[in-house]
């Protein structure tokens, strides 16, 4: 099993990143910041439009870190990564798969199943913690939605079917979203889900952490050998890391949504923590980011008994297992993909 190594943070978007010696060297208008070790990296992401020098991204490629860059509002512009880790005939079969409909339906109604579960799970934990404090009665009719579409899931034979199901359900979830937001709830009202841009504060956090939970999956396929580009649900298309989009769906409420609940009831960000662009857009400031990065680093670090598995794992290795797992099954060493499901 991999180690769960650090992801660098470069969240001051005039920030220039090169290369001395075998350090990251963080540069402002040619003025030395600090130096950090890449032996230490798993990662680098960066926020902003500096750059980075093209002798670091060299040896990024070399040691296999991946450089992510984003804009100041998170959304991911790229990567950078290195020689293709894995054997020729994985990816042969993930592409072959990928042009097979009816097998890939059979993977992605698995991803499918558990985003359903554990959107559901999520939802049950509200009503047995916090009955009192939600409209019970919405948030049941919700979960029992949320059940059915689960078992129709594995009925599905197509995948527009498959995505009719989900996209309802999703939309079902996000109606009582709002309900699990229990503190600072006038700061924090959540009608329904806005992508580019987020106009609301728990949008905006919910994409920035979509944003990065984006880069980390596609950098664990990337490390088992499989392309990130190319997805069994979500159809191929340029630039769109679509095996990514597809991994993630389960991953979504366990790491992303419950971590942002978190935030918001915990009071661990508030209103204070925004800015609102001319567009309407609704960011966080440079210092709220760096405070949620850190958070979010703290809670990667957090350990769960993987269900599958029966093994101790830290939540920051949950997209390496998942992708290994897809990778295994791809292989012939799986009868099926088996999705994470927590409680």
């Amino acid at each position: 099993m991999k180690r769960l190594l650090n992801v660098l943070y470069v969240t001051q978007p005039d920030i220039y990143l090169g290369l001395k010696g075998e350090n990251v060297h963080l540069l402002r208008d040619g003025e030395s910041l600090a130096r950090v070790p890449l032996i230490n990296l798993e990662a680098i992401c960066s926020f902003g439009r500096q750059g980075a020098s093209p002798a670091l991204m060299a040896s990024c490629m070399e040691k296999n870190i991946s450089i992510s860059f984003f804009t100041t509002s998170g959304r991911l512009r790229g990567r950078v990564i290195g020689m293709t880790n894995g054997n020729v005939s994985l990816r042969k079969e993930q592409y072959r798969i990928s042009d097979d409909e009816i097998r890939s339906v059979e993977i992605a109604r698995h991803m499918i199943v558990g985003k359903l579960y554990n959107t559901e799970q999520l939802l049950r934990r509200m009503l047995r913690d916090h009955a009192l404090r939600i409209d019970q009665a919405k948030v049941e009719k919700v979960v029992d939605l949320l059940h059915k579409a689960r078992e129709q899931v594995l009925e599905v034979q197509d995948l527009e079917s498959l995505r009719g199901i989900e996209g309802k359900a999703a939309s079902a979830y996000f109606s009582v979203f709002n309900e699990c937001i229990l503190q600072q709830e006038a700061d924090f009202y959540f009608q329904r889900r806005v992508r580019r841009p987020p106009t609301d504060r728990t949008n905006a956090l919910l994409s920035f952490a979509y944003s990065l939970l984006t880069a980390e999956v596609a950098a664990a396929l990337e490390g088992v050998g499989l392309d990130a580009y190319v997805g069994f649900l979500h159809r191929d298309r340029p630039g769109r890391l679509s095996l990514a989009l597809d991994v993630m769906e389960e991953l979504r409420p366990i790491m992303v949504e419950r971590f942002v609940l978190t935030l918001i009831n915990r009071k661990q960000i508030n209103a204070q923590d925004f800015i609102v662009k001319e567009n309407r857009a609704v960011l966080l400031t440079d210092e709220a980011r760096r405070k949620f990065l850190k958070l979010w680093q703290d809670e990667k670090d957090k350990t769960i008994i993987h269900p599958y598995l029966k093994e101790k794992v830290k939540w920051g290795l949950i997209p390496h297992v998942q992708s290994l797992l897809l990778a295994r099954f791809l292989r012939g060493d799986l009868d099926g993909y088996p999705p994470i499901l927590i409680r």
